[in-house]
C-alpha cells in the first residue's frame, strides 16, 4: 500500500515506527533565490564517490559537508572532514532550528542539477548521527518527489516537497524507515538539498 499526500499535511506522516513534520512554506520565493544563489556560488561542491558492492562510482549529483567542528561523515564506503559553517548556513541553521526546536551541528549538502539526479532507497542511521535526533532535510530550487518505505512490511508513503519547505525527521525514523528521492526525466531544475543533523562528538578528529 502506497499512501500519497498532498496540500494539507498531518502533523506527523508517518503512521507508526517514527515522526516526521513536513513544512511545505518554511522560506518565501525570494529568500529561497537568495539562498540558492548564494550556496550555489559559496560551498565547495565535489562529485560524490560512492563505494557498493566493490565497485567506486562517481555521480553527476554534486555534495558537500559542513559543520561546528571537524567531524568526520563516513557513508558509502567514504569518509568527509567538514569544512566550517558559513555565514549563509548558519543564517538557514538558525531559521530550520527555530522552526524544529532542535538544535543542529552539521549539515550535508546535495546538488541536484535536474530530475535525471536522484537518491536511491536509504537511512540515515550512520553510527556517527546522534541516534533519535532531527534530521532537517531543506529543499531550494526544483520539487521533487520524496519516498518512504517500512523496513519490514514494505509500507509506501510519498510526498511532493516543494521549494523553500522543510522536511523534519525524527525519532526511531532512521530506524525503521527507507527514504529516496526518485529520478525524473520530467524535471528539468535544479534543486539544492541541506541536511541538518545532529553529530556525536566521538566523531570528531582529535588535534594532532
Amino acid at each position: 500500500m502506497q499512501l500519497e499526500f498532498e496540500n494539507i499535511m498531518p502533523s506527523n506522516l508517518l503512521p507508526y515506527d517514527g515522526t516526521v513534520n513536513y513544512h511545505p512554506n518554511a522560506f518565501s520565493l525570494e529568500e529561497v533565490n537568495h539562498y540558492f544563489s548564494c550556496l550555489s556560488n559559496e560551498i565547495q561542491w565535489q562529485q560524490d564517490v560512492v563505494t557498493l558492492f566493490g565497485k567506486t562510482y562517481i555521480t553527476e549529483r554534486k555534495v558537500a559537508w559542513y559543520a561546528e567542528k571537524s567531524f568526520v561523515y563516513r557513508y558509502s564506503g567514504q569518509s568527509k572532514v567538514a569544512l566550517a559553517f558559513s555565514k549563509t548556513l548558519i543564517d538557514v541553521k538558525s531559521r530550520v532550528e527555530k522552526l524544529t526546536g532542535s538544535h543542529y551541528d552539521a549539515c550535508l549538502l546535495n546538488f541536484y542539477h535536474h530530475g535525471s539526479e536522484g537518491m536511491g532507497w536509504h537511512s540515515d542511521n550512520e553510527k556517527s548521527i546522534l541516534s533519535y535526533s532531527s534530521i532537517a532535510s531543506v529543499s531550494l530550487g526544483a520539487e521533487r518527489k520524496f519516498n518512504f518505505k517500512h523496513k519490514i512490511n514494505g509500507e509506501k508513503l510519498s510526498l511532493l516537497l516543494e521549494s523553500g519547505s522543510v522536511l523534519d525527521m525524527s525519532k526511531q525514523t532512521q530506524e525503521y524507515w527507507l527514504h529516496a528521492l526518485p529520478k525524473s526525466k520530467k524535471i528539468h531544475g535544479a534543486r539544492i538539498n541541506l541536511t541538518f543533523r545532529k553529530m556525536a562528538d566521538s566523531c570528531e578528529i582529535s588535534p594532532v
